[in-house]
């Protein structure tokens, strides 16, 4: 952990650096780690060095809150927090996602039916903004507007220096319960009233989500916490916890296990990199089996075109990377999945039910109204005669035609009308000239759709 004077040391040293960026340079934060998917050329873009905002400050367990710098990754966090025996609401999946991404640009995981995403679970923030001033901004200060308009800004009004979090009581151990479907609707109508109940079989619920393997395999998985476990189960070794899904309907985990129970294998895309192969899989170090390694693997294989090259060798056709997570509400969710088997055919597919509490503006998600989110990574081989950005461009419509929105971590393609029209432009606009009046960060468009 570090300290409030060690932090405000560095928050001078960001704010100067920041100023002395080049008026014809777009500033971009130098980060350790990413979990973005735009690999796209920067540049003029000039970095600004983030590497003294990423400690814990403080956890105070009488009011169930942390004071984190924003470059602090939620492993990093989590593990300042269970020995308190608390937890942020929602910790995203993937070690290396910060406090400070999650909020700008979302995230989610298994509580979210409850806990919505986390952004809610902010209760202030300390932020450079665009026009290089050092702002805290509240749900009800005078920069209110802010920070609404915070989330899913992706760093275009500003970047989150030190943020004050809630969070919420542990229990040592979690109780996970598979459940099969073989139909899609009737996946999602016991989804629904699960979430909306908040039980199953009587018990309390604190976790759900769920796969898709097939049109005739779901799974959801119930969690709830629990003081003792008959055993414990390890899959940050040679066994694979999305393949355990399959093969077992009970099964218990530590919570910092259940956690990140999806790190180790990216979900199920380390597949790619041949490590659960289990000759592989016993030669590599549990250390490397992690979500940056496999991220890293992939930037590097983007800049060199190695996967590229290989299938041309083989004379394999052209593949696209869909690389998404949206969500619809949970009554189109088989409609989704239905259109994405038919058109796609990507296998698996997460699936994570949320509810946001208010509304936050430039995700405009209705409050209250129960979504499921539909995680899908990976290459798909393009039909004849098609060209990079059909299966993203088919994903997109179908997933606006079923009123659902989508992340914008990845690749997009909409116009730029139609994007202002569904990310709130009229909203975005008014807060990006009250707080970066000359333009000094690339707009939402240009950063995520434009790429520049």
């Amino acid at each position: 952990m570090t300290n409030m004077s060690t932090h405000q040391r560095a928050v001078e040293q960001i704010r100067q650096s920041y100023a002395e960026i080049p008026e014809d340079s777009a500033p971009r934060l130098a980060k350790a780690t990413s979990n973005l998917f735009r690999f796209r050329d920067g540049g003029k873009a000039a970095k600004l060095s983030a590497r003294d905002l990423d400690e814990v400050i403080s956890v105070d367990p009488a009011t169930m809150t942390a004071e984190v710098q924003g470059m602090t990754t939620y492993e990093h966090l989590v593990d300042a927090t269970l020995p308190y025996g608390l937890m942020p609401t929602v910790v995203p999946q993937l070690k290396t996602i910060t406090l400070g991404g999650a909020v700008t640009g979302l995230g989610i995981e298994s509580t979210s039916f409850r806990d919505g995403l986390p952004h809610e679970s902010v209760e202030e923030m300390e932020i450079l903004t665009g026009d290089g001033r050092i702002l805290v901004a509240t749900d009800d200060n005078e920069h209110r507007d802010l920070f609404r308009a915070f989330a899913n800004s992706y760093g275009t009004l500003g970047y989150a220096l030190r943020l004050r979090i809630k969070l919420k009581p542990v229990q040592p151990y979690v109780q996970l319960t598979h459940l099969r479907f073989t139909d899609a609707d009737k996946c999602m109508l016991a989804m629904q009233e699960i979430c909306e109940t908040m039980r199953h079989d009587g018990e309390p619920v604190d976790f759900v989500d769920g796969v898709f393997f097939s049109p005739s395999e779901l799974y959801i998985t119930v969690g709830r916490f629990a003081d003792r476990a008959p055993y414990v189960s390890d899959y940050t070794g040679m066994r694979i916890y999305y393949q355990s899904i399959r093969s077992r309907n009970r099964d218990w985990l530590t919570v910092r296990d259940y956690l990140w129970r999806w790190d180790t294998d990216w979900f199920w895309c380390s597949r790619a990199f041949g490590v659960q192969q289990p000759v592989v899989r016993s030669l590599v170090p549990r250390r490397y089996l992690r979500s940056d390694v496999y991220r890293k693997l992939v930037a590097l294989d983007r800049k060199h075109g190695v996967t590229a090259r290989i299938d041309r060798w083989r004379n394999q056709p052209v593949s696209e990377s869909v690389i998404q997570d949206i969500e619809v509400p949970i009554e189109r969710g088989a409609e989704f999945l239905s259109f994405f088997h038919d058109k796609v055919g990507m296998t698996p597919v997460w699936m994570c039910p949320l509810r946001s509490g208010s509304e936050w503006p430039l995700y405009p998600l209705e409050t209250g109204k129960l979504y499921v989110n539909f995680g899908f990574w990976g290459m798909v081989p393009l039909p004849r005669g098609q060209f990079d950005g059909y299966y993203n461009r088919l994903i997109e419509n179908e997933v606006h035609a079923l009123d659902g929105h989508k992340s914008l971590y990845s690749t997009s393609f909409y116009r730029r009308e139609q994007f202002w029209e569904l990310y709130n432009g009229d909203a975005y606009w008014k807060v990006k000239r009250a707080y970066d009046p000359g333009g000094r960060l690339l707009d939402l468009y240009d950063k995520c759709v434009r790429g520049r």
